[in-house]
């Protein structure tokens, strides 16, 4: 998400940053390139107006015109603005302070992804040591109530029995009483969704928020959807108030323009994302990192929690010392594969490095992805451990018979072999230059012939 407005955003900037002085031509034509870069990402025109406003007027102040680096100047401000505009600094929690159970209402359109952002919820609240309990109200769409169940039931939460023939209001209510009486913490209630915004729709909404007081109601978005995401969101905030915001499909190829705009349009803040369809993809929404990313800053930060959250930190240091060390087989390079693939897509992982966000596209170009870690993980494991400790020995013979086990080519063997063979390389210059040799000479040292390619 956000690609293409990044990509156009830095070029701008990039350009800014090289020039050693700037008048005010030269922050209106760049401006102007920032302003049919968020036209084209969607983002909701008053949103546009009034990000440009702010970023002119500081940008043009005597300070930043007549200082040392104004192109350094001008992107902090463009950072500052998109923080402002994506909510400010820092995530927003979820408000559970209410006297127990506190209900969080789940509204949105059919098809938001809503009762699989209930589920993912539950899981998140259940993780925190809260006691949740799942409730569809959605008696419009067939098995929907019986969807809910079952994701309770992965997610290991209980979800409210079914009772035929009830109303919205009849099950929020016996929800809201079983939570009670069964002392849980959270009630989380998943409203049913219309494809397209009614007044049957938001009625039901209405009559549902004054019966349970909602201490949440979070307004389930899809960030595919750009402007019409923004048009829900209006409505919805009309009808009943949304506390927040929950953008799921964040990994998708959307303009990203949803997520620019509904802090403005609502007032309500972007408080969680959902990517994926796995139960455990739900995170809070810091706009700092959003903002940083769309500027190539990175996210740094994000990325540290990812591979904490992911990596053996135990496995993680015996395989950096036997890379140090130049002892390094196809089983230490199955577990390096098998980590990097728990934190997802590379070129996901490149776009929360600083400055390497134009790289992302050529890796997607080369099609280098968690699918060529999955294959070469099938090689490996097709592999006897004798195989895996000596790679020389793999002959044409050999080379056939894992390429059949591990229903892959001869072709792909030889790239995993020849790839592990560069790697063993490095490593092994890495060990001959130690720590010191290796800060001295950078890694030119590492590289064939000792240059930079």
């Amino acid at each position: 998400m956000f690609d293409t407005l990044s990509g156009k955003i830095t070029d701008v900037l990039d350009r800014l940053r090289k020039r050693g002085t700037l008048d005010e031509a030269d922050v209106a034509e760049a401006l102007r390139e920032v302003r049919l870069a968020m036209l084209d990402a969607d983002v909701a025109l008053p949103v546009i107006k009034d990000f440009i406003g702010r970023v002119r007027e500081r940008a043009l102040s005597a300070e930043v015109i007549d200082s040392v680096a104004p192109g350094q100047q001008v992107i902090k401000i463009v950072n500052d603005a998109l923080i402002e505009a994506l909510g400010g600094a820092g995530a927003v929690p979820l408000n559970l302070q209410s006297t127990p159970p506190v209900a969080i209402l789940m509204v949105g359109l059919q098809g938001s992804g809503k009762t699989t952002t209930s589920g993912k919820l539950a899981l998140r609240l259940s993780r925190q040591k809260r006691r949740v309990l799942l409730a569809s109200l959605d008696t419009q769409r067939p098995a929907a109530q019986l969807q809910l169940a079952q994701l309770a039931q992965q997610a290991g939460v209980t979800s409210l029995p079914i009772i035929p023939g009830q109303t919205p209001v009849e099950i929020a209510r016996r929800a809201l009483d079983t939570g009670r009486r069964e002392v849980y913490d959270i009630v989380v209630l998943d409203t049913a969704g219309r494809l397209s915004i009614d007044q049957a729709l938001m009625d039901e909404v209405r009559a549902i928020s004054a019966a349970t007081n909602p201490a949440e109601t979070l307004l389930v978005v899809d960030a595919m959807t750009g402007q019409d995401a923004v048009n829900t969101a209006k409505a919805f905030n009309e009808a009943v108030g949304v506390t927040g915001i929950v953008m799921t499909r964040m990994d998708g190829d959307a303009r990203g323009g949803a997520a620019l705009s509904m802090r403005s349009i609502t007032g309500a803040p972007i408080k969680l994302t959902g990517s994926g369809e796995k139960l455990d993809a739900l995170e809070d929404f810091h706009p700092e990192r959003v903002a940083g990313r769309i500027l190539g800053l990175g996210d740094v930060v994000g990325l540290v929690e990812k591979a904490a959250e992911t990596i053996d930190q135990a496995e993680a240091e015996e395989l950096a010392a036997k890379m140090m060390k130049g002892k390094f087989d196809l089983d230490d390079y199955a577990k390096q594969l098998k980590q990097i693939g728990k934190m997802g897509s590379l070129s996901g992982i490149m776009g929360m490095l600083p400055g390497m966000g134009k790289f992302k596209q050529q890796i997607e170009n080369a099609n280098i992805d968690t699918t060529v870690f999955k294959h070469q993980a099938a090689i490996i494991s097709s592999m006897t451990m004798k195989e895996r400790r000596t790679p020389d020995i793999m002959k044409a013979s050999r080379k056939r018979r894992v390429a059949a086990g591990s229903g892959t080519t001869v072709q792909q063997v030889n790239q995993l072999l020849k790839q592990f063979d560069d790697m063993s390389s490095m490593m092994k210059k890495m060990s001959k230059l130690g720590q010191k040799g290796l800060m001295r000479q950078g890694l030119a040292a590492l590289m064939p012939q000792g240059r930079m390619h």
